[in-house]
Parts: structure tokens; sequence; C-alpha cells
């Protein structure tokens, strides 16, 4: 335990010092905040009630968009992994007493931490500038349904992201190809652009069959208040199906992938 409190401290110190891809990253996120922001609050003009939402249940949702969005999804470390798997590196992590799997998640969590901090800040900047009304839920199940869908939706995102940079076993000449489609689905089935309830009902079903409505979606819906009673036991149900099943396929990828890798380049 504590070589990987070693590892989050660096890795928190390492946040500081890519600042100017950090500080564009924070500025692409505001971006999208407030484009998504204006585009609903004009939406709701002369409307009190658009697709079975209120104007405070969806500017809640665009406000935890960014948060819940900065705390499951941004990872940018992960981004090296393919390539120490194509040129040989991942060799100097098998040979050491470390468990290259936590060894990522731990810096990845270093990495959410960090972005986390500055998104409330910016978030409570935002809401003290426009001063919207917003929604906050009433049952302590509906709190302790978010935060547990949240924690879900980090080990889903997790691995997942892993699966798709685990390929590069197999395909080490190309360790973008297969990360670079899960990333695209995540960013547009996963809830961030708008809730996918909205979608027709057979759409929205079948993307309940895949883990990606339980990383952004699923967690802000319960917050909101749209996901309640027997439905909410039902979806936290299946989110942690989806954490046991990515984790079951992703250690079976790295098992066989560990068997081919040949250490090219070193």
């Amino acid at each position: 335990m504590h070589k990987y409190i070693k590892v989050f401290n660096v890795s928190w110190q390492n946040e500081f010092t890519y600042r100017l891809n950090f500080i564009l990253w924070r500025i692409r996120n505001l971006l999208r905040f407030l484009m998504t922001y204006f585009l609903w609050s004009g939406i709701f003009i002369g409307q009190r009630q658009i697709f079975g939402y209120s104007q405070e249940q969806i500017i809640t949702y665009v406000f935890l968009v960014l948060i819940v969005q900065t705390f499951v999804t941004s990872a940018p470390s992960q981004d090296n992994i393919g390539g120490e798997i194509a040129n040989g590196d991942l060799s100097n992590y098998l040979l050491k007493p470390v468990s290259y799997i936590k060894y990522w998640f731990t810096r990845d969590l270093a990495s959410k931490l960090f972005n986390l901090f500055f998104a409330v800040f910016e978030i409570t900047l935002l809401w003290l500038i426009f001063r919207p009304a917003v929604f906050f839920p009433a049952q302590v199940l509906s709190i302790a349904g978010f935060f547990l869908s949240v924690t879900a939706a980090v080990f889903i995102n997790y691995f997942l992201s892993l699966v798709a940079r685990f390929v590069t076993f197999w395909t080490p000449e190309n360790t973008w190809g297969i990360a670079f489609v899960v990333l695209v689905l995540i960013e547009i089935l996963g809830g961030g652009i708008f809730p996918l309830d909205v979608l027709p009902k057979p759409a929205f079903f079948a993307l309940q069959l895949t883990p990606f409505p339980y990383l952004v979606y699923f967690p802000i819906a319960i917050f909101v208040g749209k996901v309640t009673g027997l439905y909410l036991i039902q979806v936290l149900l299946q989110s942690y199906v989806w954490v046991f099943m990515l984790y079951w396929v992703m250690m079976k990828i790295w098992q066989v992938g560990l068997k081919v890798y040949g250490s090219e380049g070193r």
C-alpha cells in the first residue's frame, strides 16, 4: 500500500508539470459547459417542462456533467499504456514488485482528484455568476445512490479503457485505434451531451445494455430524481454487474496478452 501512496504523490506533483495542457483541458470543458448551458436555457424560454425535465433539473444536469465527467472520464495518463506495450517499456513494470493495473489506477486517481478540485471551483464560480435555480434531491437514498453510481462509473471507465488499450498486444503499430473509438463512444453515448432518456424508448433501452450510460447519465439522473425506488436499485445492480464483467474481460485480455508480449524495442 505504501508504494501506491508514493505513486499517487508523484503523479499528483506531475500534474503541475504540464500546465499548458491542463489549462487547455479545463478551457475545453468550460467552453462545452457554456455552450450546453446557454443551449438549454434558450430551449426553456417560455417552457416549464421539456422531455419530462424541469428547467431546474436540466440546469443541475448540465452543472453536474462538468463534475462527473471530470472525475469519471478524465485520465489523460492512460494514453501512455498503448505506447508502453508497443515499445517494450512494459517490461520495466513487470520486473518490479508492483501491479501494473493498480499502478495506473493510482495514477489515474491522482489525475481525477486534481481535476475534480478545479471542476468544483469552476462550478462554484459559474453558479455565482449565473445564479440559476438548481435541483437538490430531498431523499438521502438519491444522494447515496449518486455516490455509489459514480464509484461504479469510475471502475467501468477504467476497465473499459484498459480493455481498449490492451488490444495493443496484438496491434502494436496501432496504439490509439480501438481506444479512440471507445473514447468517441463514451463522449456520445455516455450522457455528457444530453440526457439519454430524451431518445426514443427502444434506443434508450438498447443503450442500457451497454456500459456507456452508466458513466455519466445514470449517476446524474439519480441525483436529479429521474431514477428512484426499485428502478434505482436496478440501475445500481446493473452498474456493478458491468464493473465485474469488464474487470473479468480486462484480466483475461491482460493474461492472454502477456503470453504474446514480445518486449519489442527492448
